[in-house]
């Protein structure tokens, strides 16, 4: 493989925590029941996607778009304030250091994620130099089970996508591996996925595949 392609969220740092506390926040001020179960079913969908699946609890008026347009904004605003606090100490060691080793062994590296905050996430946790490109939800228009963000990555790296390979933690990531015409590493809760080509409980065992 020439190419690895990370999914950022639950596979390079873990923000899940931040995003639950942005999404309640605004749900509970807007009166709507919001808890981590319905939060489980937000990850790797984009944000307009993640409100649609919010607002089944609401009992409310009809809401315009300009008010969704709104409460994602604020939720986004939280979200950054959160994320903000993050420093480099929130990357392990092991991420670190497997993937400057995938660096050395001359493979590409890329992030492809739905979300439009990975660079400023990249930014705060010191990884903006560890990788070639970085397709996110700011040069997409579809979310994963799509391919497109992974399409994109592949683009920006001028590699093949017989030639990358995707580690991703949500099922709806390795099936847009699948469809983007690349190999998949499940890790985290899609370790135990079997449509994931490959299938680890570390990030370590990343040296093995490459």
């Amino acid at each position: 493989m020439k190419a690895f392609i990370f999914d950022l969220d639950g596979v390079i740092v873990f923000t899940d925590k931040f995003h639950y506390q942005a999404w309640k926040k605004m749900a509970d001020e807007m009166g709507i029941y919001f808890d981590e179960t319905i939060n489980n079913r937000l990850r790797g969908v984009s944000r307009a996607e993640s409100l649609e699946i919010i607002l089944e609890k609401y009992e409310g008026e009809p809401l315009s778009g300009e008010i969704k347009a709104q409460m994602m904004e604020q939720k986004n605003r939280t979200y950054r304030e959160l994320l903000a606090t993050m420093t480099p100490d929130d990357v392990t060691e092991e991420v670190r250091e497997t993937l400057k080793r995938l660096r050395e062994r001359g493979h590409k590296l890329a992030i492809g994620s739905s979300s439009k905050n990975a660079g400023f996430i990249l930014d705060k946790v010191g990884l903006t130099d560890a990788f070639d490109a970085v397709s996110d939800g700011n040069n997409i228009t579809r979310s994963k089970p799509d391919p497109e963000v992974f399409v994109k990555a592949g683009e920006f790296l001028g590699v093949n996508p017989k030639e990358c390979i995707v580690v991703e933690d949500a099922y709806a990531g390795i099936d847009a591996a699948k469809a983007a015409g690349m190999a998949s590493v499940g890790i985290g809760d899609a370790s135990g996925y079997e449509k994931a080509d490959y299938r680890i409980e570390t990030f370590g065992e990343l040296l093995d595949i490459g």
